[in-house]
């Protein structure tokens, strides 16, 4: 014998059904979803040490997922034909490793990028690699110090093809 379901019975049990995968969408959701990246931004100030120790300026931003983060950064260091000092123009981009979640972070950093070098009429635009590490520390809520160092390798002729990059900074976190 056939049982007939009437029409509000049927709607009812597809109600129930419905509710349950949403509850089962939503809980999967919300167990599913990664880590939130964590981006930051700093404003430095530095010495670079070609062809003799003078300053530098510049600014980076990146993000980090938990050990590996990405970062870009822009640094110049101005002219001073008298001296013989050229002016340095670096934008270069970097892969971070660091250690996560901690008051002091530490990190190790690659990367590569363009750059000029400049002298009087004298100019040089080419690629060139850096490497380096440093460390961020926690000063007042999501605001850091930073401190970092790097070797740049410039290719191409430029007249100093190795410089090396000290800097300190302030870094908001967010």
């Amino acid at each position: 014998m056939r049982v007939l379901l009437s029409e509000p019975y049927r709607a009812g049990c597809y109600a129930v059904g419905m509710r349950r995968f949403l509850r089962a969408a939503l809980v999967a959701a919300l167990v599913a979803v990664p880590a939130p990246a964590l981006a930051d931004a700093t404003v430095f100030l530095g010495l670079i040490n070609q062809p003799d120790m003078h300053m530098m300026r510049g600014f980076s931003a990146g993000i980090g997922l938990l050990v590996v983060g990405f970062e870009f950064e822009y640094a110049n260091a101005g002219e001073d034909v008298e001296n013989a000092r050229p002016s340095l123009t670096t934008g270069m981009g970097n892969i971070l490793v660091q250690t996560p979640f901690s008051r002091v972070q530490l990190y190790a950093t690659a990367g590569g990028g363009v750059y000029r070098e400049r002298l009087g009429d004298t100019q040089e635009t080419n690629v060139g690699v850096n490497f380096g590490g440093g460390l961020k520390f926690g000063l007042i809520g999501p605001l850091r110090a930073r401190l970092d160092y790097r070797v740049f390798n410039l290719r191409g002729e430029p007249l100093h093809p190795t410089v090396q990059r000290f800097y300190a900074g302030l870094n908001l976190k967010f």
